[in-house]
């Protein structure tokens, strides 16, 4: 586990005399976040944060899984959060990651009634999908905080970019690879290596490059490329996260606050996701995309 960093220390108390505590705050769905924030202030082992990082770090991580459930693009939220709270670079990766990583597996379980159509793909996308998410993920523990450190703005940059430009590589997606469909095949798993290398590196974009590519084999009902898409992603995600855990990259205290925050994140916006005008998610998505980028090419290289 990484060491302490600054803040406050809160003493450790047990769980029946913290429920008992904040009896009141159980009634209600308003009070429930507030519960499970109390719990995490008074009970997370050897924990520094402050009581503002954990609010903003939740708060980061559970729009980070409403918008990856509506949208995609999650990672430009939980990434610089994590940053602006001191976290170094790559261990902000890593957290992020390990962090989003139970809501994006659980949205598998979401396509489950597409499974069985896209099964005849998986061989084909599932090897260079894990061996890719690992590449990724050990270049990534080879990279030093300086080095990382002044790629994260070109990485930013480039993730804002596919994320604005999605609506592009869709309508790519809709030709037909009708002919050289084994070369197509052939160039839409190659293209997946790559994808899956920079997933584990990084990640953001990762699901609109794949949707873009699958529509070159022939895929053209979004549910099942959705599906696909939803499975490899996850694979690399895990393969990464794995990775990052084994080389102890993976900041605990942050990442435990951030898994709720995603899990309820995600939840929100599955369930509500044919209420949120997706437009204007995508657009608050590529401000803050850009915004973020600026900064840091700004932190970076000119300050």
């Amino acid at each position: 586990m990484l060491p302490p960093q600054g803040g406050t220390t809160y003493p450790q108390v047990s769980w029946e005399e913290l429920l008992n505590r904040y009896q009141p705050l159980r009634r209600g769905r308003r009070g429930y976040l507030e519960l499970v924030l109390l719990m995490h202030l008074f009970t997370l082992p050897g924990s520094t944060m402050s009581a503002l990082e954990i609010i903003g770090l939740i708060a980061a991580s559970m729009a980070a899984g409403a918008i990856n459930a509506v949208a995609g693009g999650g990672t430009l939220l939980t990434f610089p959060t994590l940053l602006f709270f001191n976290t170094p670079p790559v261990v902000a990766n890593a957290t992020s990651t390990f962090a989003l990583l139970i809501g994006t597996a659980g949205s598998v379980f979401g396509y489950r009634r597409h499974l069985h159509i896209v099964k005849p793909w998986l061989w084909r996308f599932v090897p260079v999908s894990i061996l890719g998410g690992l590449i990724g993920g050990v270049l990534l523990t080879r990279t030093s905080d300086e080095m990382f450190s002044r790629l994260v703005p070109f990485l930013i940059l480039f993730a804002t970019i596919v994320f604005l430009a999605q609506g592009f590589f869709r309508r790519l997606a809709r030709f037909d690879a009708t002919s050289g469909e084994y070369r197509a095949i052939a160039a839409a798993i190659l293209f997946q290596f790559g994808v899956a290398i920079y997933g584990g590196y990084f990640g953001a974009g990762i699901g609109i490059l794949m949707l873009a590519s699958l529509g070159f084999i022939g895929l053209h009902d979004i549910h099942e490329m959705n599906t696909l898409k939803t499975v490899l992603a996850s694979l690399i995600n895990f393969v990464a996260a794995l990775w990052f855990i084994i080389a102890g990259l993976v900041h605990w205290p942050k990442a435990s606050v951030m898994t709720i925050g995603a899990i309820a994140g995600y939840y929100l916006g599955s369930h509500y996701s044919q209420r949120i005008p997706q437009r204007r998610v995508r657009q608050v998505i590529t401000i803050i995309g850009f915004i973020i980028s600026a900064v840091t090419f700004y932190d970076e290289f000119f300050r």
